[in-house]
C-alpha cells in the first residue's frame, strides 16, 4: 500500500511562482526525489507519493508550506491504494493509489483537503475529522502558518527551542502553536496513524 496525494495551487495565477515554488519543492523533497517521487507539473500541480502513515503530516506541512504566503491555498487529495506499474516518473506511474487520489481530487469541490481508501468507513470519518479541523487550517495567517510548518518539520523542539529560533518568548510561540491549532493537529495525526494501519 501507498498514498498519492494530488495536489494544486488555489489562486496561483495572482501570485508570481518563484515566491512559493521553491518552498513547496523543499517540503515535497523531504519524502524522497523528484521525479520518480514527485513532481510538479502544469506549473501549479503536483504528485507525491509517500507511505500511509505519512500521508496526512505531508498534506500539512504542504498546507502550512503554502499557507505562509499570503493569497494563495491548496488543495489537496490523498488516495491510498498500491501500485501496479512503476515508472521513472511518477505521474506516469499507475495503480488504485493514483486512480483513488485521482478520484478524490476531483471530486473536492468546498473543501481544501480530502482522502480515498478502499476502506468506506473510514474514508468517512477521516474527511469528517479533515472538515473539522480545515476550520482552523484554512484560516491561518502567514504567521501561523509558518510557525506550524517549523513545528511539524522539527517535532523534537519545545517551545522554549523554537521561541529561540524565531527570537521570541516562549509565551508568543505558545499562544502562536494554540491559535494554529497543534494540539488538534497532533491529535488528529495520532487518529490517522492508528487507523491508517487497519485498512
Amino acid at each position: 500500500m501507498i498514498a498519492i496525494i494530488t495536489g494544486d495551487i488555489i489562486n496561483s495565477k495572482t501570485s508570481d511562482p518563484k515566491i512559493w515554488l521553491h518552498a513547496l519543492k523543499g517540503s515535497l523533497n523531504r519524502y524522497g526525489l523528484e521525479p520518480k517521487v514527485w513532481e510538479v507539473f502544469r506549473g501549479d500541480s503536483f504528485q507525491l507519493e509517500t507511505k500511509p502513515k505519512q500521508a496526512l503530516e505531508a498534506a500539512f506541512l504542504i498546507k502550512a508550506t503554502i499557507k505562509q504566503f499570503k493569497n494563495i491555498d491548496v488543495r489537496l487529495a490523498i488516495g491510498i491504494g498500491d501500485k501496479t506499474y512503476e515508472s521513472e516518473k511518477i505521474t506516469e506511474s499507475n495503480g488504485s493509489a493514483f486512480v483513488n487520489s485521482g478520484e478524490c481530487f476531483e471530486g473536492l469541490k468546498k473543501t481544501t483537503l480530502a482522502i480515498k481508501s478502499p476502506n468506506e468507513s473510514f474514508n468517512i470519518t477521516m474527511n469528517l475529522m479533515f472538515d473539522l479541523v480545515l476550520l482552523t487550517i484554512d484560516s491561518w495567517t502567514a504567521t501561523s502558518a509558518k510557525l506550524i510548518k517549523t513545528a511539524l518539520e522539527n517535532p523534537d523542539l519545545n517551545q522554549e527551542q523554537l521561541a529561540k529560533l524565531y527570537g521570541s518568548t516562549q509565551s508568543n510561540i505558545s499562544k502562536g502553536l494554540k491559535r494554529g491549532g497543534i494540539d488538534e493537529i497532533l491529535k488528529l495525526l495520532y487518529y490517522y496513524e492508528t487507523q491508517i494501519k487497519k485498512i
